[in-house]
């Protein structure tokens, strides 16, 4: 009895008795969930133009946060540094459709996955022979992202906005809705589903597979380069920042891999979770919820929905 109270009844009693804390708990887990979404929607981009995972998201983020960084670190201005860590991206996304994609069309899909992963181990590689493996700090100011905190009060306490965080929020938030629109409202989008859907079909009817690829990938190299600044700007730029990748993977489950508003509502389960989890029952299931509840969420939403929140269902027809 002792159990279940501590479980069912003690957590909630703490929510009311400090709402501050709470709503401190609640903002926390949707930045995390935002920047989750961001990471999630790289991989969303990849699945749908190619139906492969790309296991190669991860590296891109520490890839392109550690290029922008580098570059600064050797005297280039921090917006010209940005604009050529862009056109980086640009030239990884055109030499993986060339290299990796091209020669490979129409493989089955475990092919393309392995191809990435060779990628991944390629990046990391190239990455540490020109940037080092030492972490590096992410070039905030010079790039004009605030710093300070905001506090706000909440029944009787504070809750403390870091301005990092809003910014974060906002522009993970724009990007998310500016890619969800363009692909499902332009030409490029259609093409795109339909590359995922055959890539026979879309070539019969005339769509270009590799202009395609490249524009997905370079979508996915920007949208990697967001997630690699935010993160970054929060902890530091190292190598380890590909583990968080691996936090897409729930995200995908919850929201589906095709559904680009499924990476936002999956992400903001998940970092809610995680922090509500680790916050209020952390105590008594031990340190270190956050690094699994979001793996167990996951596990019961395959168990009874395996196509995520909004993922199209699979109806094999025999």
């Amino acid at each position: 009895m002792d159990i279940l109270y501590k479980v069912f009844i003690d957590p909630f009693m703490q929510m009311g008795a400090a709402p501050d804390l709470l709503f401190q708990t609640l903002w926390d887990g949707l930045v995390a969930g935002v920047l989750y979404s961001l990471i999630a929607l790289g991989f969303v981009l990849i699945f749908k133009a190619s139906g492969v995972f790309n296991f190669a998201q991860g590296i891109m983020v520490v890839f392109a946060a550690l290029t922008l960084v580098g570059l600064h670190e050797h005297g280039v201005p921090a917006y010209v540094a940005l604009a050529i860590t862009i056109v980086v991206m640009f030239a990884l996304a055109v030499a993986v459709e060339k290299l990796v994609l091209r020669p490979l069309v129409n493989q089955p899909d475990i092919i393309l996955f392995m191809a990435t992963f060779g990628l991944t181990y390629f990046l990391i590689g190239f990455g540490e022979l020109v940037f080092g493996g030492d972490p590096k700090v992410m070039i905030a100011d010079q790039l004009g992202l605030p710093r300070g905190a905001i506090d706000i009060k909440v029944a009787g306490g504070f809750v403390s906005l870091q301005k990092i965080d809003i910014a974060a929020t906002v522009i993970a938030s724009l990007m998310v809705a500016t890619l969800a629109i363009f692909f499902q409202k332009t030409r490029i989008g259609r093409a795109l589903r339909a590359v995922a859907d055959s890539h026979k079909a879309a070539l019969s009817v005339g769509i270009s597979l590799e202009q395609i690829w490249v524009i997905v990938w370079f979508a996915a190299g920007l949208v990697a380069l967001a997630t690699g600044i935010m993160w970054g700007a929060r902890s530091e730029v190292s190598f380890a920042l590909e583990v968080i990748a691996l936090k897409a993977l729930p995200v995908l489950i919850l929201g589906g891999f095709t559904s680009i508003p499924g990476a936002i509502v999956g992400g903001v389960i998940i970092g809610v979770g995680e922090k509500v989890g680790e916050f209020y029952w952390g105590p008594l299931l031990g340190s270190g919820i956050e690094t699994w509840l979001a793996y167990v969420i996951a596990l019961v939403f395959l168990l009874f929905r395996p196509q995520g929140l909004f993922g199209e269902k699979i109806i094999e027809r025999i």
